[in-house]
């Protein structure tokens, strides 16, 4: 399913991505990382294009370009939590998503001051729940978009 969003609108999201079962890998500079079996949300932010953005995070067979993107490799997209908005949300969504689950130190967040912006859980509906309910917070009554895949 592609995003059905203008091409030019800005905005945050969270990815919830299976990794069906545990996996070590080698994660650019962060080095080898081990991912056990579940899920886990990726927070991120495309202020030069959400749809387009989305759409790379889903598709197969990309150039390695993003910490998440090793992930990607390995795991699949379930679903994207969405906001078009010119605020970028992502740092205070893993800052919420930061004091429920296990974070992996330096992951995603080598461009700001944040600990990570991505999270475990071994339950997607936890981390589901989660996820909307903390960016759902600061969308100040914005709409909150969710896209199965």
């Amino acid at each position: 399913m592609k995003v059905a969003i203008d091409s030019h609108a800005r905005g945050s999201y969270i990815l919830l991505i299976e990794i069906p079962r545990g996996i070590r890998m080698k994660v650019g500079a962060l080095g080898p990382l081990a991912f056990p079996q579940g899920f886990y949300a990726y927070c991120g932010s495309a202020m030069g294009g959400l749809r387009a953005r989305i759409n790379r995070h889903v598709r197969r067979g990309k150039k390695v370009r993003w910490h998440v993107d090793y992930l990607l490799e390995k795991g699949r997209v379930k679903k994207v939590l969405f906001a078009v908005t010119n605020e970028r949300l992502e740092c205070r969504l893993a800052d919420g998503l930061g004091n429920a689950f296990n974070n992996y130190p330096g992951f995603g967040s080598s461009d700001c001051h944040c600990p990570s912006h991505l999270f475990f859980s071994g339950e997607l509906p936890t981390l589901q729940e989660k996820a909307a309910e903390v960016f759902k917070g600061l969308l100040h009554g914005g709409e909150l978009i969710s896209e199965e895949y």
